[in-house]
């Protein structure tokens, strides 16, 4: 017994302090993996010396003799900030998403493999001119000159993550790039989830009115009703099991985690006969997944050219040179999702005879196929063949699981812009910055494909303008179906018809009214020949910038843009609650004081009240109630917050009856399922936040998501890598902030948000400001790592001056990259 003690003192005073000393030295050598402030490194490919000065925000001013020389910072610098960000976003593009993270990717995986998109990548780069190819060399010439640089003493050389996985890098490729820019239609890619939507609930047996009333259009939008598609695609109807598969969502990290749901945006942009300074102000506050790092990294591009220096500031992705929102010296630009249709679903027959060949107009053809390998993380492997035919790659069934939905004898295969090979998108954003005029940036775009984007332009001579560039399929008149279902692949009338002419795309130069603004609703009058989508947002955020902006003749300000892009008024629940409320005040059992804060609520969703809370509480309890027993195993992909759609159905538009409960013998109304949602909305409220309820809060609820991929998983890391902060707005309001109401775990959590807020005031564009939701950094020992969020939250903002007597005097470290 005494040796056991003494060797159990023994341990407790000599083990244990060196267990604490050797894991406080590798907490320090992880931690030295930020890079120095400051330093020197020669770079071969450069011509002049390149300065990368870094201000008090961690925002690099990247200084050169020539662009290229300056893209090779902007890659330098990127590496050295968001490496691990890149790396993820590049291998998910080449579909090995499982050799970093194992079986849980494997799905997403093949996926990707299926569509091709590295294979269009790397032929994509190979189709760029010259000039596209030599900035895109450039710029990840600059990746590697500092992933390949000497280590230092005691200095971990790679940002955490790549420690913690034992994962190294390899050396970044010039298809990587264009790679990364392709990740951006993956996740502002719609379409094809609100088709498959519509096959499940066909496949359910509901009716094109159903349907309709499940995924209605824009009132005005009269498009053809849609065909019967049991009829069409020859599908068995009835109950569907639910997917052994699982939720697919869930099995995609966060590179693809919003890839079935539709990006949102504000952008606008007032003539200077509108505002009090004369001069034009542009904003834009483009809506995307939360996560940490941002997606977005802040840098300032400065050419020290001869004739004078040229300048470009905004917000960078990290694994792109292109500045994507914005201003040069003279110009400023703000995108939003326009949303158009550019995938559409075949179903294609396939040989019972010989399953190789699938039909077509012609007969049989034979599919296009290549075997692929999926390594997995820790040993083993996964083979599988992906094909092809001549709309595209054929989906994998697991894909939103489609496969269940489908005749038996079938596959579906996906036809999608973004797969093409001669995607010359990166040529438009290099040529966009040569641009200094509204005119001469929207000339720029006609190179433009993926994703389609409504830019508001501005420039200093007080001009303003939008273009709505990329790629479009034209429809065939016959094809009543406009791409919102999955159709025929062997009838030629479904077959795309060309695309629309860049002349026709949509665009405005200095209207009368003199604004613009978009907010992902129906950009083109009833007079517009073609069709870009007809599943368009919903219109509430439209008429609020409408209201605050574009139609308000009151002089504007930069003030009043914040302060647009700080509105959290929303209008659809303003619609909505009145009409649910009417329906249950009065009835027995009804919870007063919840009708009575409800009834006080101005429909203002700001973080200190429990208002928004309680109602978004009740419509998720209320949908469900409504839905939930009609959809089955379709409800869940489909479950957000619909404001159209319960409108319609308060306001008696809707052809079935919704409301009542078919797992029950007796009809309920509507009436009756409202009051059981608040009765229940308001019970799990209390299990959630404790039965005080003015301490419930909407801010602390609705937290920022700012999920670290793939860290934000794994308890004790997640708190370390993840970045959330209370946060105001709701699916519907100006600050938007969606919910995940599917998710039973965190139904109001701020998934989807203002990812990025620029505001550019032509008065003294020196003064613009901007925020993204993070930091600078993704390394989580970096102190800007999180310091953007409380003021992203509070819908502040930094200045990026272009002049080096404004942002030197706050440089902390400067590095000089030499000529090799």
């Amino acid at each position: 017994m005494r040796r056991i003690i003494k060797a159990l003192v023994r341990f407790i005073f000599v083990a244990v302090p060196l267990i604490i000393v050797a894991a406080g030295a590798g907490f320090i050598w992880m931690a030295r993996s930020l890079p120095p402030v400051s330093g020197t490194m020669q770079v071969t490919p450069l011509s002049e010396t390149v300065t990368i000065a870094r201000d008090e925000n961690g925002v690099p001013h990247i200084s050169g003799a020539s662009m290229n020389d300056v893209f090779t910072g902007l890659g330098f610098a990127h590496a050295q900030d968001r490496l691990w960000q890149m790396e993820v976003v590049r291998i998910a593009a080449q579909g090995r998403l499982s050799e970093l993270f194992g079986e849980a990717t494997v799905d997403s995986d093949i996926w990707l493999r299926s569509m091709g998109l590295f294979d269009a990548a790397k032929q994509s780069y190979d189709l760029l001119s010259d000039e596209s190819r030599a900035a895109v060399d450039a710029y990840t010439a600059g990746i590697n000159a500092w992933m390949s640089r000497d280590a230092r003493f005691f200095a971990s050389r790679l940002p955490p993550e790549f420690v913690i996985l034992g994962h190294t890098p390899e050396p970044w490729q010039p298809a990587h790039t264009v790679a990364a820019l392709k990740m951006m239609s993956v996740t502002l890619g719609k379409n094809a989830s609100d088709e498959v939507m519509r096959l499940a609930f066909a496949r359910l047996g509901y009716s094109s009115e159903d349907i309709a009333e499940l995924l209605p259009l824009l009132p005005g939008d009269n498009a053809p009703v849609l065909p019967d598609l049991t009829a069409l695609l020859e599908l068995a109807s009835g109950p569907l099991e639910v997917s052994g598969d699982g939720d697919q969502r869930d099995a995609f990290l966060l590179p693809l985690q919003d890839q079935t749901r539709k990006g949102a945006s504000n952008n606008w942009v007032v003539s200077g006969s509108r505002t009090e300074s004369g001069k034009p102000i542009l904003a834009n506050d483009p809506h995307l997944s939360l996560s940490a790092p941002s997606i977005w990294y802040l840098a300032h591009l400065r050419l020290e050219a001869g004739d004078g220096a040229r300048n470009f500031i905004g917000a960078t992705t990290p694994g792109s040179p292109l500045v994507l929102l914005g201003r040069s010296d003279t110009l400023a630009w703000g995108l939003t999702n326009t949303g158009s249709d550019v995938q559409d679903i075949f179903v294609e027959k396939v040989n019972p005879d010989n399953e190789d060949e699938y039909l077509t107009p012609d007969g049989w053809q034979a599919f296009g196929s290549k075997q692929e390998t999926i390594k997995i993380r820790d040993g083993g492997e996964q083979v599988f063949t992906r094909r092809w035919t001549r709309h595209g790659p054929v989906l994998p069934p697991s894909y939103l699981s489609i496969g269940q939905y489908l005749p038996d004898n079938t596959v579906a295969t996906l036809q999608w812009v973004a797969l093409a090979a001669d995607d010359l998108t990166m040529n438009a954003g290099l040529k966009a910055l040569d641009a200094t005029t509204v005119e001469q940036f929207q000339a720029a775009m006609s190179s433009y494909v993926t994703p389609m984007q409504s830019m508001v332009i501005a420039d200093a001579a007080g001009n303003i303008g939008l273009i709505a560039p990329g790629r479009v399929p034209v429809r065939d008149p016959r094809n009543a179906v406009m791409g919102r279902a999955p159709v025929p692949g062997w009838d030629a009338t479904y077959d795309w018809k060309g695309t629309i002419p860049f002349s026709r795309l949509p665009r405005q130069n200095n209207p009368e009214i003199g604004a613009i603004g978009t907010a992902n609703t129906k950009i083109v009058g009833p007079d517009y020949p073609y069709l870009l989508t007809l599943d368009w947002e919903e219109p509430w955020r439209q008429e609020r910038v409408d209201e605050l902006i574009v139609d308000n003749r009151t002089p504007q300000t930069f003030a009043m843009s914040r302060d647009a892009q700080a509105d959290v008024r929303s209008l659809a629940f303003a619609e909505l609650g009145p009409k649910m409320l009417a329906l249950v005040e009065g009835r027995d059992g009804v919870d007063v004081a919840a009708i009575a804060v409800l009834r006080s609520w101005d429909y203002e969703m700001v973080r200190d009240s429990n208002a928004p809370l309680i109602f978004m509480a009740w419509l998720r309890e209320s949908m469900i109630g409504i839905y939930s027993d009609d959809l089955g195993p379709a409800f869940d992909p489909w479950f957000k917050a619909r404001g159209d759609v319960m409108l319609n159905l308060l306001d008696g538009k809707t052809r079935r009856d919704w409301c009542d409960d078919g797992r029950t013998s007796e009809k309920e109304s509507c009436a009756d399922i409202l009051a059981a949602g608040l009765d229940r909305a308001i019970a799990d409220l209390k299990e959630r936040y404790g039965a005080d309820r003015d301490a419930w809060n909407w801010g602390e609820a609705h937290k920022s998501a700012g999920a670290h991929s793939p860290f934000s998983r794994v308890p004790m890391l997640n708190a370390f890598f993840d970045v959330k902060v209370d946060s105001a707005g709701g699916p519907f309001t100006l600050d938007r902030g969606r919910t995940r109401l599917e998710n039973p775990e965190t139904p109001f959590i701020n998934a989807s948000g203002s990812s990025f807020r620029g505001i550019y005031d032509f008065a003294d564009l020196d003064l613009s400001t901007y925020i993204q939701t993070t930091g600078q950094s993704g390394n989580p020992f970096s102190r800007h790592y999180r310091d953007f969020a409380v003021p992203w939250s509070n819908v502040e903002g930094i200045t990026i001056p272009a002049d080096p007597a404004l942002y030197e005097p706050n440089v902390v470290g400067t590095w000089q990259l030499t000529p090799g």
